[in-house]
């Protein structure tokens, strides 16, 4: 055994006997926080020590992957990430501060997050008609909000606005709640949104939703049908969050992490809990073969961004 492997080895034995931050690269109450603190509680029973949850939001996930990806590589410093900051930032603006493909070493994908296209509930907004005759009829057309540039909310609303063919402006926030907020509060009129951050504005009649995003209905909100069905034709789309290390972080840290967390998809709690809020646990594959997903991803994305003329345009 080589000296690199045999300290690899030696540190993942001890492993972990400090503090490990799981960094979620937005503010506090987002999906980044919730997937943070169930793969921390889930680390915390395998592998005891102390995990915890560090926000560092900003710049849509820019400023907290950015941190990570120049943190220690000793397996203490850990973040959950999206298709946003893993794949889409790299197309999307116009020079990015870590590289996604060579400053993170992945552990495991978490889950696949479909959203839901909501309407501030005071609206005459009941249908996709509806809501292309409003357009039609706002000068300027329509406002919708998301989480910040380049998340799944604004590329789903420039889908929207594509194939619907109605003008729409992006507004973005520097998180999901001010974003949402002000949907329910009527100073923007929609926007997309992750299910579980949704779901209580929509049981207190502030929001109503229209369609989801995915070809299948969501058991969480199981009267609400896909928008391929009701009018978006061929809109499909959800977003997937993964929990990363910074590059060059021991092998023996990430291989107990992933052992640590293995069968984590078919844990009855947690699809429990991600049913009823709307996700989809998956199982994940190994890292070696999330370092060539997060490649393809890239690759995916920067056809779409592209296409969409989106490229370096944040």
């Amino acid at each position: 055994m080589s000296l690199s492997a045999s300290a690899s080895c030696a540190a993942a034995d001890d492993y972990p006997n400090r503090i490990v931050a799981i960094v979620a690269p937005a503010a506090p109450g987002g999906l980044y926080s919730l997937f943070a603190r169930t793969v921390a509680n889930k680390l915390e029973q395998r592998l005891g020590g102390t995990f915890v949850v560090e926000n560092r939001p900003g710049a849509a996930s820019v400023v907290g992957a950015t941190y990570v990806a120049h943190a220690a590589p000793d397996g203490y410093t850990l973040m959950t990430a999206t298709s946003t900051t893993m794949a889409i930032n790299v197309t999307l603006r116009k020079s990015l501060s870590y590289d996604p493909a060579t400053d993170f070493a992945p552990v495991m994908l978490i889950a696949r997050v479909p959203e839901v296209l909501v309407v501030n509930a005071a609206l005459p907004v009941h249908s996709i008609a509806d809501l292309i005759a409003l357009a039609k009829a706002t000068p300027g057309g329509l406002s919708f909000g998301s989480a910040g540039a380049g998340t799944s909310q604004h590329l789903d609303g420039e889908m929207l606005k594509s194939v619907l063919g109605i003008e729409m402006t992006h507004v973005p926030y520097r998180g999901m709640a001010p974003a949402i907020n002000d949907v329910a509060g009527g100073h923007i009129p929609l926007m997309f949104s992750p299910i579980p951050i949704a779901q209580p504005l929509i049981d207190a009649g502030k929001l109503r939703p229209l369609g989801v995003t995915t070809a299948q209905r969501i058991d969480a909100l199981a009267n609400v049908p896909p928008l391929a069905d009701i009018g978006v034709p061929g809109y499909e789309a959800s977003s997937w969050f993964m929990l990363v290390a910074p590059a060059k972080a021991p092998r023996g840290i990430i291989d107990r992490l992933y052992g640590a967390l293995s069968g984590f998809a078919n844990d009855p709690d947690i699809r429990r809990e991600f049913n009823q809020l709307g996700m989809m646990p998956v199982s994940s594959p190994s890292p070696e073969q999330l370092n060539s997903f997060v490649r393809s991803e890239i690759a995916r994305w920067s056809a779409i961004l592209k296409k969409a003329g989106l490229e370096g345009s944040e």
